[in-house]
């Protein structure tokens, strides 16, 4: 088997760079200036990002925000 080189200019321009995933990364970002601490992740409890109700937002450590499957199903916006 041969190492296939990643393109990441395109990887980013097929996904990172659509205006449905610049509003997710902006709504993360508002929600970890909201509830963040240094060191720690704002968890959203029912997977939208989009979603930055206090209710819905927990403080966990990174490693533990980061270390379950992303099994929930984030809700259309």
């Amino acid at each position: 088997m041969s190492k296939q080189n990643r393109n990441y200019r395109k990887e980013y321009d097929n996904y990172h760079s659509t205006e449905k995933q610049k509003k997710r990364r902006a709504s993360r970002n508002k929600a970890n200036k909201l509830k963040g601490r240094k060191g720690m992740d704002v968890d959203h409890k029912d997977g939208n990002p989009l979603n930055n109700n206090s209710s819905n937002l927990v403080v966990k450590s990174k490693s533990n925000n980061r270390s379950f499957k992303r099994t929930k199903k984030a809700t259309k916006a």
